[in-house]
């Protein structure tokens, strides 16, 4: 996996934020481009090469989120954009008081800061469940494990973009 080897990670689900964000910063300042300013044109572009990739690196597996989806993405599973099914019902209820308050109804947004609540205490059980989840699997790498991470984390995006709405929704109509 790329991003691993960049900074000389073993690819693994749980890993030290500190131990990959001191590994980024050593292996930056190795390949600054302003350590090459007096080389050949093939090793400024390895070390702009170097940069780019390792700047996509830090990114990607800083967060233990955007981790996992790199190392699903990597071992060829794609996230879902569709809402999980056992969230369908509570979605529709949502959909509907967000048109209300967009409407200028101000009764629906007690339902909506309790929705918003809800959907936060669920991002953080999602977490919970990673964290325990990532680090069976770099125990043991199992396939059923990376399914379970897989729903999970389809869940959570799906999850933390209903957070994202709703609080703009409520900051929106509160500033009116």
């Amino acid at each position: 996996m790329k991003f691993y080897d960049a900074l000389g990670l073993e690819p693994k689900l749980a890993l030290d934020s500190d131990d990959v964000k001191k590994r980024f910063y050593d292996r930056s300042r190795q390949w600054h481009p302003d350590r090459f300013s007096r080389a050949s044109s093939e090793e400024k572009q390895r070390s702009e090469e170097m940069t780019a990739v390792l700047n996509d690196a830090f990114r990607a597996l800083r967060d233990p989120v955007t981790r996992a989806e790199y190392f699903l993405r990597e071992s060829g599973l794609e996230l879902s954009k569709d809402a999980p099914p056992e969230l369908l019902e509570e979605v529709f209820d949502l959909n509907m008081a967000l048109e209300e308050l967009r409407g200028g109804d101000e009764s629906a947004r007690p339902q909506l800061a309790a929705a918003q609540e809800r959907f936060t205490g669920m991002l953080g059980d999602a977490d919970a469940s990673l964290a325990e989840y990532f680090t069976n699997y770099d125990e043991k790498p199992d396939r059923a494990v990376l399914d379970e991470i897989h729903a999970t984390l389809n869940r959570r995006r799906y999850v933390s973009n209903l957070v994202r709405e709703v609080e703009k929704e409520l900051n929106v109509h509160s500033a009116n």
